[in-house]
């Protein structure tokens, strides 16, 4: 890493990593958290993160999709970087209105990339995209701002999505 993209991972690190003792939405306990909601709700520090995940999504992507609450976010700011339109998966259908799951507009068929924030097993990214699956989307691709190394990217593989972390952990320093 180097220049700009250096400077991302520090402040990242400095905006969002705590130590203490955590339990992961995995169930895992760790001794070091990346508090999403501290990056994402930073202005200036979404509006980059933004901009380099823009980066990483593939040319032939039609839509962009972000789970919620955590993603929708990062999911915004890809959409403007990029001009692509959104989807927000929820993470299980609403129990009033129109009881959706997905919302926003959108056409069985189109490729998607989701936007995601941390990735610790996968298994959230993984059902939002069984979600866009049965709704008949095509997902093409997974981008994420952070894989923390506990094998996220394994299962991803697993279920053969194509995966681009913007962040490994071994890639920040976390003195």
């Amino acid at each position: 890493m180097v220049g700009e993209r250096e400077a991302l991972a520090r402040d990242l690190v400095a905006a969002s990593y705590l130590k203490g003792d955590f339990i992961l939405r995995s169930g895992k306990r760790s001794n070091r958290y990346f508090d999403k909601f501290l990056f994402e709700t930073d202005p200036e520090l979404l509006k980059r993160i933004g901009r380099h995940l823009a980066e990483l999504v593939p040319k032939e992507t039609e839509r962009l999709a972000a789970p919620e609450l955590g993603a929708v976010l990062l999911g915004g700011a890809v959409s403007i970087e990029t001009g692509l339109p959104l989807v927000l998966v929820r993470k299980e259908p609403k129990g009033y209105g129109t009881g959706k799951q997905l919302e926003g507009r959108f056409t069985g068929g189109e490729r998607v990339t989701v936007i995601e924030d941390v990735v610790t097993t996968g298994g959230d990214s993984l059902r939002s995209i069984q979600a866009l699956r049965e709704a008949r989307l095509d997902v093409i691709h997974l981008v994420v701002v952070l894989d923390r190394g506990e094998g996220g990217e394994a299962n991803i593989k697993a279920a053969r999505i194509p995966y681009s972390p913007l962040f490994r952990i071994q890639d920040l320093r976390l003195d």
